[in-house]
């Protein structure tokens, strides 16, 4: 018999405060706090770069291209034939005026399209894209990538970025727990424990998006659970994507909970060329993803040597089409199946 932690993952249930519609303040919040995202940002930058020589004379199509940063770095650095910069958004007409004031209007076209309706003048030998959310997945826009390489993407095209892995690492949260779980014992010389059952209903059974986790309090090497090869994957594979890890404890601690991540890679156009990497894990400089927190009910005391061994699996909403579950499963120093845990987060925002 498996264990649950967590019963309140329900996959059609309709969530509260879900708006599909982006305020223009919002937008421009957003792509404020994209843009000062430098390990992002520059690591685009650094992929036209080293390709400038192959990209001339290439077809771009920059999905999803918001104020068209992208775009321009194509423009200006690499001399393409012509890039096609879509966003779906009202941005795009900022996104306009931006090409025109940076002198490039006679390289990129700029379409306020959604990528289900695009008609573009031609095929494109590159689809860039930044369409990575939190957990790798999170709001779906990958299925628009997707879509648009399967109908615009010559064949042998590039796509970039050319694959993603989602990596996980069983953590200590001291802090967070603490702050939600134990404050409850004592506030001001009171007993409020009765609360706490309550406290942890409501903040660990839920994913705690831009976390900043420590190196330190990694309890073993982190391991890449789920890897996406973005020419191979299909839009179906996107309803379930599991994962299976074994981790050895590397310092005895407590047992908080998994710390998640991604890493993006962008081949190069030239073969044997060296690869990019945007890895958004506690081991690089921080972007604006940062990591995603999911502890555990109550914390388990582990020693060195410890095997934590289960899976993970990524569950699209079958409403709410650009939210997911995220399930983990495990157990401790065990193959016995009534050992196994599980906890289910739903995910949205």
């Amino acid at each position: 018999m498996i264990e649950s932690e967590s019963r309140d993952c329900n996959e059609g249930e309709e969530y509260v405060g879900l708006v599909d519609f982006v305020a223009e303040g919002d937008e421009q919040r957003l792509h404020l706090e994209m843009l000062s995202d430098k390990p992002r940002t520059e690591t685009y930058r650094q992929v036209i770069l080293s390709n400038s020589a192959a990209l001339r004379e290439k077809v771009v199509l920059d999905l999803g291209c918001g104020t068209g940063v992208i775009s321009l770095f194509c423009a200006l650095l690499a001399k393409p034939a012509g890039v096609y910069a879509v966003e779906a958004s009202s941005m795009a007409e900022h996104t306009e005026e931006l090409v025109k004031q940076n002198g490039c209007d006679g390289v990129v076209t700029v379409f306020q399209e959604r990528a289900e309706n695009l008609t573009l003048p031609t095929k494109v030998d590159v689809l860039v894209s930044e369409w990575m959310g939190n957990c790798l997945l999170f709001e779906y826009m990958l299925e628009s990538v997707l879509l648009a390489r399967d109908r615009w993407l010559k064949k042998g095209g590039m796509m970039w970025p050319s694959s993603a892995c989602l990596t996980i690492v069983p953590c200590q949260a001291f802090s967070d727990y603490r702050q939600k779980v134990e404050f409850w014992e004592n506030p001001y010389g009171l007993n409020f424990s009765y609360l706490q059952s309550l406290a942890q209903k409501e903040f660990l059974s839920k994913p705690k998006f831009s976390h900043h986790l420590q190196p330190e309090d990694c309890l073993s090497t982190p391991a890449d659970v789920i890897t996406l090869d973005m020419v191979t994957i299909q839009v179906s594979d996107l309803e379930r994507l599991k994962g299976e890890f074994t981790f050895t404890v590397e310092k005895s601690g407590m047992f908080h909970g998994f710390t998640v991540w991604f890493s993006a890679h962008f081949q190069c156009l030239e073969e044997d060329g060296p690869s990019i990497e945007l890895n958004t894990g506690p081991y690089s400089e921080i972007t604006h993803w940062k990591q995603t927190l999911f502890m555990l009910d109550a914390p388990v005391s582990v020693e060195e040597g410890d095997i934590i061994a289960g899976s993970i699996r990524l569950q699209r909403n079958p409403i709410w089409r650009r939210h997911l579950s995220i399930t983990f499963l495990w157990n401790i120093n065990s193959t016995e199946v009534s050992t196994v845990k599980t906890k289910c987060f739903p995910m949205w925002r």
